[in-house]
């Protein structure tokens, strides 16, 4: 469990964050942002709004819907679209790898080196984000 001083720096860095990228930090923007910082799940829009209807009764779909693209376009959270199904979100906003695994439907983080990612780039274009997508299955489901 993490304690109420953690909590209130998360949710200091989180408001210090949105306001950074140009936001407004309203009561959707941070719960959800908080949500995202504490729960690496990569979750829908639709599993946001369920993990934070208890709390947050006043929150709509549409809320959620809203609030995750805002913060998405603002850069403070990434689009996981490796289902053709379901968008994702990703409160890490820095370059990294996403592997799916086929069997239990996790999704994992996992690093990249930006010396072989550039590798990839192909040549006299320059590659501002990079998205690295792996199905298979994890140590766990092996």
């Amino acid at each position: 469990m993490v304690s109420e001083r953690t909590r209130e720096q998360t949710m200091e860095l989180v408001k210090e964050r949105i306001t950074g990228a140009g936001l407004r930090p309203t009561v959707q923007r941070i719960a959800i942002y908080m949500y995202l910082m504490e729960n690496h799940v990569h979750p829908t829009a639709d599993m946001i709004y369920q993990a934070l209807q208890q709390q947050y009764p006043t929150f709509s779909r549409a809320t959620v819907y809203n609030t995750v693209h805002a913060l998405a376009e603002a850069g403070l959270i990434r689009y996981v679209n490796i289902e053709a199904q379901e968008q994702r979100f990703d409160g890490n906003s820095l370059d990294h790898g996403h592997f799916r695994c086929i069997q239990c439907g996790k999704i994992y983080d996992f690093p990249l080196d930006s010396q072989k990612t550039s590798v990839l780039c192909p040549d006299g274009f320059s590659a501002t984000v990079t998205d690295v997508f792996i199905s298979g299955t994890c140590e766990a489901c092996k």
